[in-house]
């Protein structure tokens, strides 16, 4: 799978990893919704931190679709909310 983290570039994850993702989605989900700053907060770091630190850097002169497409980490609850779909960030 491959997710791009804006203003930042793309990674390579393993597709065993969609669940620890989609969990994140859910929890990041949920704070938009209750308009929660700080599990805002906490939930997209979380989700940045597992692709940065699982995943493999993809290189820039390298040009792949993006299966995924995440904010940047100062992001803002607005921000966010515009780049959900039905299925919250990470489909699946």
């Amino acid at each position: 799978m491959i997710v791009r983290v804006l203003g930042e570039g793309q990674y390579e994850l393993a597709d065993a990893l969609a669940e620890r993702l989609n969990a994140h989605d859910t929890a990041l989900t949920a704070a938009l919704e209750a308009g929660d700053e700080a599990a805002f907060r906490t939930s997209l770091h979380a989700m940045l931190e597992t692709v940065r630190g699982q995943g493999a850097a993809v290189p820039d002169e390298v040009l792949v679709p993006s299966d995924v497409v995440l904010p940047q980490g100062d992001a803002t609850l607005e921000d966010v909310q515009a780049m959900l779909g039905d299925e919250g960030l990470v489909p699946g």
